[in-house]
């Protein structure tokens, strides 16, 4: 009877166990694309190096997922980045709707391998953005590029890089935010930018 018991027991903390790891799975496997770079997630860091010397071409793309009624664009489609140096860029939302809508973004790098490099200081992305209806804003992108992506091996070929990224929303995003979407809906076409993006050394 007393083993019985012990193994009901055993069974219960057992799945005890696996409840709480499942609940603990996507945080963590998020917290671990951020911090490596897996799945083409960019890293986080407080600050920029400094120019390397090494150029390279920054794509940006935008999507909006089924149902928002965004319109979601870059300012700029591309920029020649020097390695190592801050670069400040924008995206432009517009709510289309008739009520205010809250909005959050996911994001990644391709090629995937890449991710590990491209390094975020500040992005609209770290927060919610909420949109009354007709409103637009530009939303600011700081980022640099980790001068060791010309000399790792698997990485030094990679002379173009694309930031994606997809606003859901709010409340409806992918758990997984390290992950590209299937099938978003593309934004429209973006105008002529207004703004410039602009490089600053730090």
């Amino acid at each position: 009877m007393n083993r019985n018991h012990a193994v009901g027991g055993l069974v219960v903390v057992v799945v005890a166990l696996m409840a709480g790891l499942s609940f603990a799975a996507v945080p963590l496997y998020d917290l671990f694309c951020r911090v490596t770079g897996f799945a083409g997630t960019p890293g986080v860091a407080a600050s920029a190096p400094g120019g390397a010397g090494y150029v390279m071409t920054v794509r940006f793309n935008a999507d909006v997922a089924p149902g928002l009624p965004w319109r979601f664009e870059p300012v700029e489609r591309q920029l020649a980045v020097e390695a190592g140096t801050s670069v400040l860029a924008f995206y432009r939302a517009t709510n289309h709707g008739t009520a205010p809508v809250t909005g959050t973004a996911t994001f990644n790098v391709t090629p995937l391998k890449a991710g590990q490099y491209v390094q975020k200081i500040d992005c609209f992305c770290f927060e919610e953005q909420r949109l009354e209806p007709g409103q637009t804003i530009d939303m600011p992108l700081t980022f640099y590029v980790d001068p060791e992506i010309a000399t790792d091996p698997s990485t030094r070929e990679v002379t173009t890089v694309t930031l994606s990224y997809t606003f859901f929303g709010a409340g409806e995003a992918n758990p997984d935010a390290s992950v590209a979407f299937a099938a978003p809906v593309p934004a429209a076409a973006a105008s002529s930018p207004e703004e410039s993006l602009r490089g600053s050394h730090p």
